[in-house]
């Protein structure tokens, strides 16, 4: 099922993210260097939540991991590639001597990242952080949906659901909300 990267005497940091493209809520950025086998391990987006929630914990216990998080606001200020870049350098920071593979296919401009596409359902270590990201973005927003319940985010994690966007449209945006992401539904398109 995974593929082996090829091996070396560095340990292998797996990186992913959620919530690049809600309108709502943190990006999460997770890199995982494992130290015990982890089974059914996968694509966070192939798991239910329990079995999310269950993997997570045994990660966590298992692994060196670094979480980085930037809000709604910094987003909006510097761009989600900024941020992306940003999270790319911080995780490699933390984690130190590794080699580095993000799942998708660009590194920001951060020298020393390796990408793949699919690697979040290709590569153990990567499919370890697509986990530690997800849950850790989904305990995010389900905390917020306590401060701004009229929004449902405990239900579709921020992102673009009818339901969302209806809630928008009553409500108006709250404070976690991605003012630089444009609704079709909602905002006047651009003039170019």
């Amino acid at each position: 099922m995974f593929t082996e990267v090829q091996s070396s005497a560095l340990p292998l940091c797996g990186i992913d993210e959620a919530g690049r493209g809600p309108l709502a809520g943190p990006l999460v950025m997770a890199g995982v260097i494992l130290q015990k086998r982890i089974y059914k391990l996968n694509d966070s987006k192939l798991l239910s939540e329990a079995q999310r929630e269950r993997l997570y914990a045994r990660i966590v216990a298992a692994s060196a991991y670094h979480v980085v998080t930037f809000d709604a606001e910094t987003i909006d200020s510097d761009g989600i590639s900024i941020c992306l870049r940003n999270g790319l350098k911080a995780i490699k920071e933390a984690l130190a001597p590794a080699r580095f593979l993000f799942d998708g296919n660009s590194s920001f401009g951060v020298s020393g990242i390796e990408t793949m596409v699919g690697a979040d359902g290709k590569v153990k270590e990567v499919s370890a952080a697509s986990i530690v990201a997800k849950v850790t973005r989904d305990r995010i927003m389900c905390e917020l949906s306590t401060r701004y319940p009229k929004y449902g985010f405990e239900r579709h994690k921020g992102y673009g659901t009818k339901a969302h966007i209806e809630a928008i449209k009553r409500y108006g945006r709250c404070e976690i909300h991605r003012r630089s992401f444009r609704i079709k539904e909602i905002d006047e398109p651009a003039l170019f």
